[in-house]
């Protein structure tokens, strides 16, 4: 059984709140890679969400500047909040990259990598509905870690890929870039995991 202080309960109000903007965030990545048309609209609009994840993410930091009391380590809220407005950052990168680079066919891993993307997200929205009781919430991690090992191998795979059948070196920098990017979220989606493991841990 998790035991938490005595605590102000906006925190997790706010952490769900981050979560499902994230969820919102990955499937819109997803879709536009699923379907890639009107690449530019789409990319304003996980600019868009982007920019309510880091209006979240600042009340986060607000609230815990002025509580006295929180519900689990001041480090960990902060290295929470950070890492899961890390994920929707490289989110918002990998989306970017499609038009600053005018990217016309990505790879076909970058849909993969941003499937796995979404579903690292439903897992971390998921594990923070549990947050307050703990139950459950360790199962959900392990699934997000499951699946940055996922998309680990299908990087590395893509990578090797694009060397062995690229043949125009910018196009190989550019499609090699974003999937490097699209990686990177999911490596920040386990470091939330971790956090979420350690609140847990040291709660119990």
């Amino acid at each position: 059984m998790v035991r938490f202080l005595p605590r102000e309960t906006r925190f997790f109000e706010l952490f769900k709140e981050m979560a499902e903007n994230l969820t919102v965030g990955a499937r819109q990545l997803r879709d536009l890679l699923q379907d890639y048309r009107d690449v530019s609209a789409n990319v304003q609009k996980i600019k868009g969400i982007e920019h309510k994840g880091d209006e979240i993410a600042h009340a986060v930091f607000i609230k815990l500047n002025s509580s006295f009391i929180t519900p689990f380590d001041r480090e960990d809220i902060h290295t929470l909040a950070s890492s899961l407005d890390d994920v929707l950052d490289y989110i918002n990168g990998a989306a970017s990259r499609m038009v600053t680079y005018k990217i016309s066919n990505p790879p076909p891993e970058a849909v993969e990598l941003a499937t796995l993307i979404l579903r690292q997200s439903e897992e971390l929205a998921k594990a923070l509905t549990h947050l307050e009781k703990g139950d459950g919430l360790l199962e959900c991690c392990v699934e997000v870690n499951r699946l940055e090992n996922e998309a680990d191998a299908i990087a590395r795979a893509a990578i090797g890929r694009l060397f062995d059948t690229e043949a125009n070196p910018i196009q190989l920098i550019k499609h090699k870039e974003l999937i490097e990017v699209l990686e990177m979220a999911t490596d920040k989606a386990e470091d939330a995991a971790n956090v979420l493991e350690t609140v847990v841990i040291k709660s119990a």
